[in-house]
């Protein structure tokens, strides 16, 4: 679960991680209003969006005059950023800025361990960072029986700095940061920048956290935070039909009964040059029921230009997924192709009910898939 900036940093400031104060507003008149309200000589206006590349969208303006402060926000609330309308912005005081430095402690599911990562060249190029020179971040494995002791906190602080006072401060703002993160089951707990001021103080300037899914019912404030993107209102409502849903943004709709059969299938769809559209595995039943709901979850998606059915009879036999499916079409009208593969128990008496049928049957995984994937590129 992803939270807005201006959540984040409330959360920073009730654990002592210095951030500047803000004001969130949802109009370019109430953004004028909370400048004259802040009395400062420059702000920084933000956009609030759950997205990253906000900088580069042209999403964050610095302002100093009411009518610039007018003119930037109506074009920031103006904006999509990554397809997101931007509906909101938080109005701050701008900071002087020596230098600039990333923060984060994320989950490291293979040490089992949160990894603490910092580095000299924070912003809005970081991504960049990691990729062209990856020895500049360095990375700090936090052992969960010990924590974050001072003289942890101090070597890392170290490696950035060597002045005693900010190596003090820098260690506060890690403690800070992973009790954060450990208290709210956060995944991602990251300040980018965290910035040293004209007079050697540093700040979060941007906050970002992202939290468990699993871990919200024990989370209730956190909770209340949430609000779904339309991909993960999707999300939401297959599982509550007992999908696992996973939007991927491709041409091919996929619904297949067992979650190592979906990756599968999803691996070989990229192998034939396809793009899945999605993750749906609808589990092991042939209800007819579950294959109508699974389909309209398929077909909502605009991109989707043929959907592929990809199923093993184990206990679950052919002929009843084929007459599941042949009764989900009696009650679904659409001119998407659709593309079925039955094997296992009884399969050649489930190809034989679909034969007729305006769908197109395929033997082996191997065939459905290059069928698909040609429908998709219109070669077929």
């Amino acid at each position: 679960m992803k939270i807005h900036e201006y959540q984040a940093k409330d959360l920073f400031a009730a654990y002592g991680i210095p951030v500047k104060s803000y004001i969130l507003c949802r109009t370019p008149d109430e953004v004028v209003s909370a400048y004259s309200q802040l009395n400062v000589n420059k702000v920084v206006l933000k956009a609030q969006v759950l997205t990253g590349g906000r900088g580069k969208a042209g999403g964050i303006k610095l302002a100093d005059n009411p009518q610039e402060v007018q003119t930037r926000s109506e074009a920031i609330l103006n904006l999509k950023i990554k397809d997101i309308p931007v509906d909101r912005i938080i109005v701050t005081e701008a900071v002087d800025i020596k230098k600039e430095y990333y923060l984060s402690i994320v989950v490291d599911r293979n040490t089992k361990s949160a990894l603490l990562m910092l580095s000299s060249d924070g912003g809005i190029d970081i991504e960049e960072v990691a990729h062209s020179t990856p020895e500049r971040i360095h990375k700090f494995q936090i052992d969960p029986m010990l924590g974050t002791p001072d003289f942890f906190t101090r070597k890392v602080a170290f490696t950035l700095f060597s002045d005693i006072k900010l190596v003090n401060q820098l260690s506060h703002i890690i403690k800070s940061l992973y009790m954060l993160f450990i208290e709210t089951d956060a995944s991602l707990a990251e300040i980018n920048p965290l910035v040293l001021t004209d007079d050697d103080k540093l700040i979060a300037v941007d906050a970002k956290m992202t939290f468990d899914d699993n871990a919200l019912f024990r989370q209730p404030k956190i909770a209340e935070l949430f609000e779904p993107t339309e991909e993960e209102k999707k999300e939401r409502d297959a599982k509550s039909k007992g999908f696992s849903y996973v939007h991927l943004g491709g041409e091919i709709g996929c619904m297949v009964n067992g979650a190592g059969l979906a990756m599968a299938t999803m691996d070989l769809i990229k192998r034939y040059r396809g793009n899945p559209a999605n993750f749906l595995d609808i589990g092991g039943s042939s209800n007819s029921e579950k294959v109508v709901q699974a389909l309209k979850l398929l077909l909502k998606d605009d991109d989707v230009k043929v959907v592929l059915i990809n199923i093993f009879g184990g206990i679950t036999r052919c002929d009843d997924v084929a007459n599941g499916i042949l009764q989900a079409f009696e009650q679904i009208e659409t001119d998407i192709p659709v593309v079925v593969r039955l094997t296992g128990t009884n399969e050649e008496a489930g190809r034989a009910l679909l034969r007729d049928s305006k769908l197109y049957v395929a033997n082996t995984m191997s065939e459905a898939t290059r069928l698909a994937v040609n429908i998709s590129l219109k070669t077929y």
